[in-house]
């Protein structure tokens, strides 16, 4: 589309019905913030700068709407109704672009298909253009009234003759208006209302007066839900994981109950992956094709190669990096690791900033003790390595190629390789000793009985 466009974005509400310290429009749906999806929907509909119109937390959403377009924030200091707060970025307005988008920033679900067909209508000659939606249940919303092609007005429940009210077409509240017009027709807008509000719909009728043309374009209801209270913002949250598991199902990824499967807005989930039931994808994911994901695991900012089986009960967290044919096992942490090729953490581990090597075994029970107080430090388990069952490797240390960890050794210097590491106390048996231990045992539990303990 030849023509430049500027996205007005709503978001200086107070967001009082949220009940929150922040504002709405940094309450995340997919692990993102939902102002950040509006503006990318915007990106992807080809506009070329944002006017975010701003009022608690402006300088946090701003941030948060930085998705690569170019970004102006306006602050609006008074609440008077939706065309005041559009005539707040009203010198980013006359700079003079094609089309000017009024977007909010509580519709995260918005989509980019539906901002280019209002673009489009624009283009085609409209002055106005009103994103609208279809409902069986349209009691409470605005109604769309068409008459020869044309939206001859947007008339309120309240105002509605019966007739009207059994529309259902409604006022989706988002819209386009013609650059060339934009300034003109919403100063022309009044706050003679009950509420001494400048309501942007009444351009409508301003725009249809000039003799201008008018006329509505339709988006799905969920588009253009809004979001004010927990209850919605939840609500909205399960609409976005049920389209994007159905859009990773037919690209050919396997869920076996893919309702209690949940991702985030950048996971990258490649054909051929089976995912398990009540799995979480945080943040940060890319998982290759032809790995298995059981149940019950918890995985962010992991890199999971082909081949790889990870859980149940698995935990990957932030730097975890699992190459081709790993396997990371039930009740395991990984944390900044890199897991080698063919390599197995099978059972019980916690693996922290560690490299280790390809086909190396870490046996159950095994930690990477990574931390001593004041700084982490880097364990290194070399290819083909056994680490025995509850071996403690005290970073920093390398465990050399081939080798073998007994189990239960606390490793605290270099195992070379082809090497074997005893790192545990000799143990010694005192014959009969059980017997007098059992007394011993027995005797102390009669006492603290007598005791009342």
């Amino acid at each position: 589309m030849a023509r430049n466009c500027l996205a007005v974005v709503l978001a200086a509400g107070d967001s009082t019905r949220m009940k929150s310290s922040v504002s709405k429009v940094l309450h995340p749906v997919g692990n993102w913030p939902m102002i950040a999806h509006v503006v990318s929907a915007a990106q992807s509909a080809d506009v070329d700068a944002v006017a975010l119109v701003v009022g608690r937390d402006a300088d946090n959403v701003a941030a948060a709407a930085n998705t690569g377009l170019a970004v102006s924030t306006w602050p609006q200091t008074e609440r008077l109704g939706t065309a005041h707060a559009v005539l707040a970025a009203r010198d980013a307005i006359a700079k003079g672009y094609d089309d000017i988008l009024v977007i909010f920033g509580d519709t995260p679900l918005i989509a980019a298909k539906s901002l280019v067909s209002a673009r489009q209508a624009i283009a085609d000659g409209a002055d106005v253009v009103v994103i609208g939606f279809r409902t069986d249940a349209p009691d409470g919303y605005g109604r769309l009234i068409e008459r020869g092609g044309q939206l001859a007005a947007i008339r309120e429940h309240r105002d509605a003759t019966d007739a009207e009210r059994a529309i259902t077409f409604c006022n989706g509240g988002l819209m386009a208006i013609s650059g060339d017009k934009a300034l003109r027709l919403l100063d022309a807008v009044e706050n003679n209302n009950a509420k001494g509000e400048f309501y942007l719909t009444d351009i409508v009728e301003i725009a249809r007066a000039e003799g201008g043309s008018v006329v509505a374009v339709e988006a799905s209801a969920q588009e253009v839900l809004g979001i004010n209270t927990r209850v919605e913002l939840a609500e909205v949250e399960a609409l976005w994981q049920q389209k994007r598991r159905h859009e990773l199902m037919i690209a050919g990824v396997s869920m076996s109950a893919p309702e209690t499967v949940f991702v985030s807005h950048d996971t990258m989930i490649e054909a051929d992956v089976t995912i398990e039931p009540n799995v979480t994808i945080g943040p940060g994911v890319t998982i290759r094709s032809g790995a298995t994901i059981r149940a019950f695991s918890h995985l962010e900012g992991a890199t999971i190669d082909a081949g790889c089986t990870v859980g149940p009960f698995t935990r990957l967290r932030p730097g975890a990096e699992l190459q081709n044919g790993s396997k990371v096992g039930n009740f395991c942490e990984i944390k900044n690791a890199v897991i080698g090729a063919g390599a197995k953490v099978n059972h019980l581990s916690y693996v922290g900033d560690a490299d280790i090597g390809a086909k190396a075994n870490i046996g159950a029970g095994t930690i990477t003790c990574n931390y001593d107080g004041i700084n982490k430090h880097r364990t290194e388990v070399g290819a083909g390595a056994f680490v025995g069952s509850n071996a403690a490797l005290v970073a920093p240390v390398r465990v050399g190629d081939d080798s073998y960890v007994a189990s239960g050794s606390v490793v605290t210097m270099e195992v070379p390789a082809d090497a074997v590491a005893f790192g545990r106390a000799r143990q010694t048996n005192k014959k009969g000793a059980a017997g007098k231990l059992r007394e011993r045992g027995l005797a102390e539990k009669a006492r603290r009985q007598k005791a009342g303990k």
